[in-house]
């Protein structure tokens, strides 16, 4: 009983000598490309904060028009101005996003397209993390509505446009925290059984086959629209807020966790990495290709779990219409769906 006291007590200290060799080893990925993006336009989600932030913020330093897409508006505001004092880019904007509420994600989509000719990268950064029991605006389950049908519904809304700036890219940002996740139809919004911390590897896992679905739709459609899923890493930020058990692992091993600024490396190597467009559909972690789980790999499942998020969200399954052969223009089957 005593040794094991000792350790605890010896843990953070032992932890700090050891964090320089740890840090270095859970932080080599580092996006190299000097790419600059003057005319291109960029949309983060979850801006304001984290990992969101330091994409924006790389992305405006290299000359892109940069969208702060998030929750709350004001904070985003503080944040662009800081973006803009630091890169002296005044092209960062800030919009209303709502991941929560599909009439939020729809009304930003509709001012966007009417404000913007070009999309070029989108980054589908937000995300909430082992939220208690709640439900969207729109009744789906927390983490499965804002982390995988939020993004799905902005990324359909927005396709349009990233067919006439491509070639352009998709990013969504999973974890490897789907290893534990399992798509369960008959339980989609746990409402039969729910667990905050399965429920967001569930949602992580989503973000991957939609990742993997959407990617073989576009390749078939030949849009010039790549997509590709991340791992960040464990990152220090405020994706925790909701587990005080999180926040105190965090504490605990915040020698050695990720910065935002190097969890924000993959999202940016996919996103500006010359070449990349013959991975479209890959995991990426630390700027590399990555494993996943044979559940993320199941193509059935990719299938169903888009033809189950069409029919939530209420938009056609064959949005992308692959039948109608290469080449067809997305417009003719999303403009349809865009708010009158």
């Amino acid at each position: 009983m005593v040794g094991v006291l000792l350790l605890l007590l010896l843990l953070p200290f032992l932890l700090y000598i050891a964090a320089p060799q740890i840090r270095k080893m859970l932080s080599s990925g580092v996006c190299t490309s000097t790419i600059q993006l003057p005319g291109k336009v960029a949309v983060v989600t979850g801006a304001n904060t984290g990992i969101g932030k330091e994409t924006a913020k790389e992305l405006a330093r290299r000359g892109a028009r940069v969208y702060l897409a998030c929750r709350d508006v004001q904070k985003g505001e503080l944040v662009a101005r800081e973006i803009q004092m630091m890169t002296g880019n005044q092209q960062v904007l800030v919009r209303k996003l709502d991941l929560a509420d599909t009439k939020s994600i729809r009304a930003f989509a509709k001012r966007f397209l009417e404000e913007e000719k070009h999309l070029h990268i989108l980054i589908n950064n937000a995300g909430v993390m082992m939220c208690p029991y709640s439900k969207t605006a729109d009744g789906f389950e927390m983490h499965m509505g804002v982390n995988h049908l939020g993004h799905f519904l902005l990324t359909h809304l927005l396709l349009e446009k990233l067919e006439e700036s491509a070639p352009s890219r998709v990013v969504n940002v999973s974890s490897l925290a789907h290893l534990l996740g399992r798509i369960h139809f008959h339980n989609l919004q746990g409402e039969k059984f729910y667990q905050s911390g399965l429920a967001y590897c569930h949602s992580k896992l989503a973000n991957i086959l939609f990742t993997q679905e959407l990617a073989r739709r576009l390749k078939a459609s030949g849009s010039g629209i790549t997509v590709y899923s991340v791992h960040p890493g464990t990152v220090n930020s405020e994706l925790v807020r909701h587990s005080a058990l999180m926040r105190w692992i965090w504490w605990i091993f915040s020698f050695f966790i990720k910065t935002p600024q190097q969890g924000a490396q993959t999202s940016l190597y996919c996103a500006l990495t010359e070449g990349l467009e013959v991975l479209s559909g890959n995991h990426f972690s630390d700027c590399h290709v990555a494993w996943v789980s044979a559940q993320a790999r199941n193509e059935t499942v990719a299938r169903r779990l888009w033809d189950v998020s069409c029919d939530l969200l209420g938009i056609p399954v064959d949005w992308l219409m692959m039948a109608a052969g290469p080449k067809r223009s997305l417009k003719q089957t999303t403009q349809h769906t865009l708010p009158k």
